[in-house]
């Protein structure tokens, strides 16, 4: 079942709790529905790692465990996939973003230079976010939207297949 892929790879919330760093948080942290995996937990916990993966950044998990708590996502899983962009996939994936955002917004990308430099980063960054940002917002609110339905119908698939699989070893133990 999904729930034990899962399972396997998330920390104890009973330790996460009690951690020192999440205290100020208070009784949010309490909640059973930002620990539990079930269908919907899981899709939402994968819709808001995803968008905020996408979103150029510091502290996105931050975000990601703030839109977690009041959309009643998964918190582990939706702070976990913030890590889709790390530093090796951060440039790849951020230049994608800000050509889409170039295109939608129909302005003139700049290409990357022979030998990137901190005044062409700050260039960038000061004179062309608006595509960079338009970009990674409408990438994001994408792969929330289909990492939700993939997250939903892979589940169904599993149980689907799973209740299947029950009806077929009762009925072959019935028929012995």
């Amino acid at each position: 079942m999904p729930r034990q892929l899962f399972k396997r790879y998330m920390p104890d919330p009973e330790k996460l709790k009690h951690n020192p760093s999440l205290r100020f948080l208070g009784s949010l942290i309490h909640d059973a529905n930002l620990w539990h995996l079930n269908r919907h937990s899981v899709a939402r916990a994968v819709a808001i790692g995803l968008f905020w993966a996408m979103i150029p950044m510091p502290m996105q998990m931050f975000a990601a465990a703030f839109s977690a708590i009041p959309l009643r996502g998964n918190l582990p899983i939706s702070v976990g996939l913030v890590w889709l962009t790390n530093p090796v996939t951060m440039p790849p994936v951020f230049y994608v973003n800000y050509k889409l955002g170039a295109w939608l917004l129909n302005t003139p990308t700049i290409e990357f230079p022979e030998k990137i430099s901190i005044h062409w980063i700050l260039e960038v960054t000061t004179t062309h976010w608006q595509p960079l940002y338009a970009g990674s917002i409408i990438m994001g609110l994408i792969l929330a939207a289909l990492g939700y339905s993939c997250t939903v119908l892979y589940w169904r698939w599993w149980v689907n297949r799973s209740w299947k699989k029950r009806i077929r070893l009762r009925n072959a133990r019935l028929n012995d």
